[in-house]
């Protein structure tokens, strides 16, 4: 049983990673090591779209 569990868990990171949903997961991981408060979901994703719209390279093909 703890062998399925441990495939299920790393299937769910590798799909939230595949979706992005890790990111944040990762980021409020960040602030929790450096003791600063993370911004809301909202402010998080909204920079996130801005930083892949304004960077080239960053991932889109038009």
């Amino acid at each position: 049983m703890t062998e399925v569990l441990e495939i299920a868990r790393t299937l769910r990171r590798r799909v939230r990673e595949l979706t992005g949903e890790a990111k944040w997961d990762d980021y409020l991981a960040e602030c929790s090591a450096v003791g600063e408060p993370p911004m809301s979901r909202r402010d998080f994703e909204r920079r996130r779209d801005d930083e892949r719209e304004h960077l080239p390279g960053s991932g889109r093909c038009c």
